[in-house]
């Protein structure tokens, strides 16, 4: 068991992302704030040259830098042009693990919990040299569900709503997943689920990723999770409430989907799980949910029976 303090000085250098939205950047900043790190690292997106007022807007959230009144070694990184969310983030990231071998990662619309700092610091402390744990996660979408006695358990999934890492890890980020195949992906990842609608969907975003369908850098990471049989670490309690869905945003914009501004507990101490295993049922509850598995399950089971009421009516009829 370890202590933990809601309001203790973070130890761990703190990466903030941010972009073009400066009230949930200030909103966010003044958890960091209260965390006070002593390295702080804010790497900003340039403004798309076909949105009006973006510059503007840029940088406002930019002088968050002006807010910053403790003693803090702060380096910035904003560009002139914009990157788009695979590349503005990835490379954001990269600068980040080159200057520091493990931190936490912030983006804009992740608003933190004040104990999400120290569970960061704790555990990257503790699994600093296990290989077996990739990443350091502080949300959890299990809707009040709870998996065990500890005050985390171990995953497969990979989410980045407000986590922590390791350079150790990141140093095998592929964004373009060059060292992996579209032929051997499915067998692959069937050792770690066997749904076959899930296979479908990661199939089908994987393919999407290596064309270069889709603009984002955290499916990569999550496939790099699960290539490489890695744990991703996720709160019992929900330690990040996210602040970004609804019109403004690239890819959460439904305002009403379960995962939006989710509520925040604590974590006074933290006690460990007894067993190094993935919680296969909480994961399968996440993945049911963000690719629709149930609804399609029945739209699958009523094509079947139709088809099967059919197949039978022709036999009897050819009788």
């Amino acid at each position: 068991m370890t202590a933990t303090s809601d309001f203790i000085q973070t130890r761990s250098p703190v990466l903030f992302i941010i972009f073009n939205r400066p009230d949930t950047t200030a909103q966010v900043f003044n958890q960091i704030k209260k965390a006070k790190p002593k390295r702080l690292y804010i790497a900003g997106d340039g403004a798309r040259n076909e949105r009006p007022g973006e510059t503007q807007l840029c940088e406002a959230a930019r002088n968050v830098v002006n807010e910053i009144d403790w003693e803090c070694d702060v380096k910035t990184r904003f560009q002139d042009v914009n990157l788009g969310c695979k590349d503005g983030v990835s490379t954001a990231i990269s600068w980040f693990f080159e200057h520091e071998e493990e931190g936490i990662i912030l983006e804009d619309d992740c608003l933190p919990a004040d104990s999400f700092f120290s569970f960061c610091d704790n555990l990257l402390e503790k699994y600093r040299y296990d290989t077996r744990v990739r990443h350091i996660t502080g949300c959890n979408l299990q809707q009040g569900k709870k998996w065990g006695d500890a005050s985390y358990y171990f995953s497969n999934i990979t989410h980045v709503w407000g986590w922590a890492g390791w350079r150790r890890v990141w140093k095998d980020y592929d964004k373009d997943l060059k060292r992996f195949d579209e032929s051997s992906l499915r067998y692959e990842i069937g050792k770690i689920f066997q749904d076959s609608f899930i296979l479908d969907s990661l199939e089908q975003i994987f393919k999407e990723l290596k064309a270069g369908k889709i603009d984002t850098w955290d499916y990569q990471l999550g496939f790099l999770n699960y290539l490489n049989n890695g744990l991703c670490i996720i709160p019992n309690v929900n330690l990040i409430s996210n602040l970004g869905f609804g019109t403004g945003s690239t890819h959460t914009v439904n305002t009403d989907s379960p995962y939006a501004n989710l509520p925040v507990g604590s974590l006074t101490k933290i006690v460990h799980p007894r067993y190094f295993l993935p919680e296969k049922q909480a994961d399968l509850f996440t993945l049911s949910h963000d690719f629709n598995i149930e609804e399609r399950e029945r739209r699958h089971n009523l094509l079947r029976r139709k088809v099967k009421r059919w197949v039978k009516e022709k036999l009897m009829t050819n009788e």
